[in-house]
């Protein structure tokens, strides 16, 4: 969901790579699970007849906002709420097996990172939020409180992929029941002190504020719902496109696209082969990058890798 705004316009990441890996019908059934500021979705209304149908879906209040004000499209339609609950979603719309292309746009919005008020930057002083809906669940700041210094350690290892998770995580907690994190900056300052490394391209905050904001949003769990839920939502033919931002996304999706387009001996230990699990899809082509031109213009598109799968 990395973007830039810049004089009024909105560029979405490997936004024509992604959509075209759709492979648009123009009366087809699409969703936008990230709706953002609706690059992705306005390039599908793009393609679509008045016969095709959009849902685009987004939990940030700020985005549904946008969206109400600048989507007029009598195909267009957004939600309110979790990519996690896409299926209920179809359901609601007699939708489960008929949909043509689902687009998942991972990450933060260059519109949440940008608002200090959301407290997503360690680079501009804000309440110690990060949360993608700010009206549910826990606060970072309230997480951090409550959070045991083991887990908070193992956190900031495997989400945030932290080598100095555990002098990090004591020095947060130590800073927290002293009272001196407040607000973003108060604990950016408190991750460098306690990083006895810098390195020079990245904020020593960097990993450790990505980790955090994971975790407030379970954003990997989520993730693994929603590509388990594309088997269940697409048609025959219907198209994944997935936009990741880190090798722990990514990973996710690689290994979920490799895992759903391979036979599997579902009882390997047994002389006979009792069952297999058949494929239900197909990879389609290679992992595609942003190109030079397009990272030139966003470096915050610098790591996205979009896949592609199409059910069978």
């Amino acid at each position: 969901m990395e973007a830039i705004e810049n004089k009024n316009e909105h560029y979405s990441v490997l936004l024509s790579e992604s959509v075209a890996g759709l492979n648009i019908k123009p009366d087809g059934i699409y969703i936008d699970c990230t709706f953002g500021r609706g690059g992705h979705s306005r390039k599908i209304l793009d393609e679509l007849s008045s016969e095709g149908r959009l849902l685009a879906i987004d939990q940030d209040p700020e985005a549904i906002e946008f969206a109400h004000k600048h989507f007029q499209d009598s195909n267009f339609e957004i939600q309110f709420g979790s990519f996690e609950q896409v299926v209920n979603y179809c359901k609601d719309r007699g939708w489960l097996g008929k949909v043509d292309g689902l687009l998942i746009d991972l990450g933060v919005s260059s519109p949440q990172l940008d608002d200090a008020s959301r407290g997503f930057s360690f680079m501009r002083e804000g309440p110690l939020d990060m949360r993608m809906n700010p009206s549910t669940g826990q606060s970072a700041k309230e997480w951090l409180e409550k959070v045991e210094e083991k887990t908070l350690s193992l956190v900031l290892r495997q989400y945030g992929e932290e080598k100095f998770s555990g002098r990090i995580a004591r020095q947060i907690k130590e800073a927290l029941q002293a009272g001196r994190i407040e607000n973003t900056l108060d604990l950016a300052e408190v991750i460098k002190k306690a990083s006895p490394k810098v390195d020079r391209n990245k904020h020593p905050a960097t990993r450790s504020f990505q980790a955090i904001r994971i975790a407030v949003n379970r954003e990997l769990d989520v993730l693994k719902t929603v590509l388990e839920s594309s088997v269940e939502v697409l048609k025959s033919g219907g198209r994944l496109s997935a936009i990741s931002f880190h090798s722990l996304e990514d990973r996710i999706v690689k290994q979920f696209i490799r895992d759903q387009s391979t036979i599997k001996d579902l009882f390997p230990d047994s002389p006979v082969l009792i069952e297999v699990s058949v494929p239900v899809l197909k990879k389609v082509g290679k992992p595609i990058f942003p190109s030079k031109a397009e990272t030139k213009e966003n470096a915050r598109s610098r790591s996205a890798v979009l896949r592609l799968a199409e059910r069978i």
